[in-house]
Formats: structure tokens, C-alpha cells, sequence
């Protein structure tokens, strides 16, 4: 796996681009709408590859005929990091390798940009959606090359689970990367960025 993405979940688009551009001091890209999970999303470029997404139900359609991804249908309270995400070359032959619950292939489109994504039935992910949703593009594709350069770096990016030392162990068989921690305690998700205003957190 390859760290993608990470994703500011809320009931309102409005809350969330608003929380992560206080947050980080930078305005964030309009997105646009997903079908299959009626929601809508707004999008920020970081270094490295990376993008930071904000997402929440799309108000102005039906809503889906099947639950939400990043658990967005029992999402309560404010706006804050909920889910992470990352990509692989094909998610047919790595989901048996993963934890129970990480979903099923779902083909989904946003504008003219489509891709793969593992989402279970219930929305969530494994260990309290810190494990990441697995997401395929196509070759040659990826969002973040469509974003505007804003400077930010991710720094650090910690899970904190009270199964955390079987967290770290499953994880870090499937990804190597620095930057991921996984720390034993409440159920907690936690990332420091550098960003042309100094140190910023979510």
C-alpha cells in the first residue's frame, strides 16, 4: 500500500472546508459530487503526492441505497480527520490480505475521473476506521496532479487504537512509511504538517 490520501470527515461540506481551512491557513479546490455514496468533496494538494480531502452527504440528491463510505451516515459532532486512505495496484488481489471488514471493490466516478475502492457493506473500515480504505486508480491517473501546489507537508501522521500494537503489526506488514505511528490508547487520529504559516495540526 501507498499513503494517498487523508480524509476530514463532517456533516456539512461547509464544516469541513471551513475547520480545515482554519486549521492550515489555505484555501481549499471545489471537488465535486460521488453518485454511488451521494456525497461531495472539496480538495487540497500537499507534497510528496499527498491530497487532503473534505467530505460530507450531499444534501442536494436522494440519498444512496446503501450506506456511506468513511461512515459518513453515523458521522456526529464536529468536523475532524476520520479516515485515511491508500492506493494499490489492484485491490482484487490485496483485499484476501487484509483485515476482515476492509469491503469490496466499488467502481466510483467524480466529473470525469473514475477509480476502484474497497468499501464494506457497513461504510467503515477495520479498528474503528483507522485502517485505510484501499483505493485503485487508473495508471496514469491520480487527483493531485490536478491540484494547486499549497506548500504543505505532512509531517507526521499518528493512529491511536487500545489495539494498537495489533494495528501496527497488521499495517506496517501491508505499508512502509515514516511518517505513519501507531500509538496505543483511545480511539485517536492525529496529523502535524509543516505549511508556509508554521506548524499546523488536524
Amino acid at each position: 500500500m501507498i499513503f494517498d490520501h487523508l480524509v476530514v470527515g463532517a456533516q456539512s461540506l461547509a464544516e469541513a472546508q471551513a475547520h480545515v481551512e482554519a486549521a492550515l491557513g489555505i484555501a481549499m479546490q471545489p471537488g465535486g459530487e460521488h453518485a454511488v455514496f451521494q456525497t461531495h468533496n472539496a480538495l487540497m494538494g500537499l507534497e510528496d503526492g499527498l491530497y487532503l480531502e473534505v467530505i460530507a452527504p450531499n444534501p442536494a440528491v436522494d440519498p444512496p441505497t446503501r450506506p456511506r463510505w468513511y461512515a459518513l451516515d453515523r458521522f456526529a459532532g464536529p468536523a475532524r480527520l476520520s479516515n485515511w486512505a491508500c492506493a494499490v495496484d489492484d485491490v482484487d488481489a490485496d483485499l484476501p490480505q487484509m483485515p476482515d471488514g476492509t469491503g469490496a471493490p466499488v467502481a466510483v466516478r467524480r466529473g470525469d475521473l473514475s477509480w476502484r475502492m474497497a468499501v464494506s457493506q457497513a461504510g467503515t473500515t477495520p479498528f474503528d476506521n483507522l485502517w485505510p480504505a484501499l483505493i485503485e486508480w487508473p495508471p496514469g491517473v491520480h487527483p493531485a496532479g490536478k491540484l494547486m501546489p499549497t506548500g504543505i507537508r505532512l509531517r507526521r501522521f499518528t493512529l491511536v487504537h487500545p489495539q494498537g500494537q495489533t494495528l501496527r503489526e497488521k499495517l506496517f506488514g501491508q505499508i512502509a512509511d515514516d511518517r505513519v505511528a501507531v500509538e496505543v490508547g483511545p480511539v485517536a487520529m492525529h496529523a502535524a504538517f509543516a505549511t508556509p504559516h508554521g506548524d499546523r495540526s488536524l
